[in-house]
């Protein structure tokens, strides 16, 4: 069922009753003590924001599979892409309102009132996405029991194991993935449905075959990694299914999906990293590769890459502006200058395209096979003035950032940590260095655990947490849209003192 059109004739549901509703977010900070402080106070919300106050979709019989899958996956997909702008622009606003209600002391006085439209900073409007559909560069996709019982079916879940109503859903009506995703998809499903090895749905009662992810690039070059569990399986036994899987892709009728790289990691844990479990190529090129803002960077089979290209561009240059923002002078740009710290760097690509603005750059990661690819993505674009760090930024963060206490021209900081926010030792380090005047912090989830860091950092000196540092002050704040369909956004937000 084509989703798109059945989105323009679909009863089910009134658009502008949906979005009425979900802008009546309950409100997600409060509490009844007024004797701790204000990070201790908070507590990091549900994760369906969007689904409070609102009336859930029914869940009747003449409601397909696909339907269910779209609202789990892409649930704003009924809704004008104005409306989706419009709902996230007023979370980000409600959210934003509730940190400065935090700061101000309102949340202490009131602690079971709302604070809304108090924001003490601007928030521009949201920036949107360039594009709307198939935007999704990187898919994973689960095998598991489909609609008709079949444990060889490749796709998204719907339901929970707690419920133990875990169903798996084709994916190629979804708007956000583009058709060389669900291509693949289907390719692979039909292979492990040709083998002799079950698929591994637990852990613990056997089978083989798991996940695909599957990558792109602008350019239409495409990876797939296979992900594998070897069980009581020899090396050699082993040997024998990866060579089907090459020649299914490169030989037999998965070669249509054209693939550029074809991975293989076979591992007895739920995700691992390539050094616990090696990444083993079958088959082309070991890498891909993506331009934003003009520069060149190498994406390693699980190295973390913004998911929508052309969103990316928006926020890169969003961010890029706001850690160094160089004027316009007789037809050039002047340099800033400077140190940047870049924490939770990935691939580099944020400290890489400030390098031309900044004196020098230093990232900090914790894979080590992104350090490699940043330090790559230096070199080929021709970048010297960067220098990137493999480890903890709680464990290399504190002991290095004294030694940058004297950095001439100043030190800007940029972290664009995961949805599980920056660690407590890492928020000190940044706070309790005084040279750091400026910091664009960069949240895909600011009302989870990055809210407790956004207190920390703007809260007043506190020597029981070992906040002695100057406190600093959010400016400014840009949402970029960087998932369509979904309640998610980018929120970059500039702290300074």
């Amino acid at each position: 069922m084509a989703l798109a059109a059945t989105c323009s004739r679909s009863g089910l549901f009134s658009k502008r009753k949906t979005f009425d509703s979900m802008s009546k977010t309950c409100l997600l900070f409060s509490s009844n003590h007024t004797n701790v402080t204000l990070a201790d106070r908070w507590k990091p919300p549900s994760n369906t924001w969007w689904r409070k106050g609102t009336k859930k979709y029914p869940r009747t019989d003449h409601v397909s599979w696909e339907e269910r899958l779209a609202d789990v996956v892409t649930p704003l997909w009924r809704l004008s892409y104005d409306e989706q702008l419009e709902l996230k622009q007023k979370h980000q606003e409600r959210i934003l309102s509730q940190l400065c209600g935090h700061l101000s002391g309102a949340f202490q006085s009131q602690p079971s009132s709302p604070v809304l439209n108090n924001l003490s900073f601007p928030v521009l409007p949201i920036l949107p996405s360039p594009v709307r559909d198939g935007y999704r560069n990187k898919s994973m996709f689960s095998v598991n029991r489909g609609i008709d019982g079949n444990p060889k079916t490749v796709g998204l879940y719907v339901g929970t194991g707690r419920e133990g109503k875990i169903v798996c859903v084709n994916a190629d009506h979804l708007l956000n993935m583009p058709e060389k995703h669900k291509l693949v998809a289907r390719c692979y499903q039909d292979f492990i449905r040709l083998s002799s090895l079950e698929p591994c749905l637990l852990f613990h009662t056997g089978g083989h075959w798991r996940e695909v992810t599957v990558r792109t690039n602008t350019e239409g070059h495409t990876m797939a990694v296979v992900y594998f569990h070897p069980q009581t399986l020899t090396p050699e036994e082993v040997a024998v299914h990866k060579a089907e899987l090459l020649d299914y892709f490169t030989c037999g009728p998965g070669s249509v999906c054209q693939l550029d790289s074809l991975y293989f990691q076979e591992s007895t844990m739920t995700r691992c990293t390539h050094e616990e479990s090696p990444y083993q190529l079958l088959y082309g090129q070991p890498h891909m590769y993506e331009e934003v803002l003009g520069f060149k960077f190498r994406i390693s089979a699980d190295a973390f890459f913004q998911v929508n290209q052309a969103a990316a561009e928006v926020l890169y240059g969003t961010v890029r502006h706001l850690c160094a923002p160089s004027t316009e002078e007789g037809g050039g740009r002047t340099k800033v200058g400077g140190t940047l710290l870049d924490v939770c760097c990935g691939t580099g690509v944020i400290g890489i395209t400030v390098s031309s603005r900044v004196d020098r750059v230093i990232g900090i990661e914790l894979i080590e096979q992104a350090v490699d690819d940043a330090r790559y993505n230096a070199a080929v674009n021709n970048v010297l003035n960067c220098e990137f760090m493999s480890g903890k930024a709680e464990v290399v963060l504190p002991g290095f950032i004294s030694q940058l206490s004297y950095t001439s021209r100043g030190l800007t900081a940029v972290v664009n940590p995961a949805r599980a926010g920056l660690h407590h030792r890492v928020v000190q380090a940044l706070r309790n260095q005084t040279s750091i005047r400026r910091l664009v912090y960069v949240s895909c989830k600011p009302d989870g655990e990055a809210m407790r860091n956004f207190i920390e950092l703007c809260c007043e000196p506190d020597q029981q947490k070992k906040l002695i540092g100057e406190a600093f002050s959010p400016s400014l704040a840009v949402p970029v849209d960087m998932f369509p369909h979904t309640p998610h956004c980018e929120l970059v937000l500039l702290f300074e003192r």
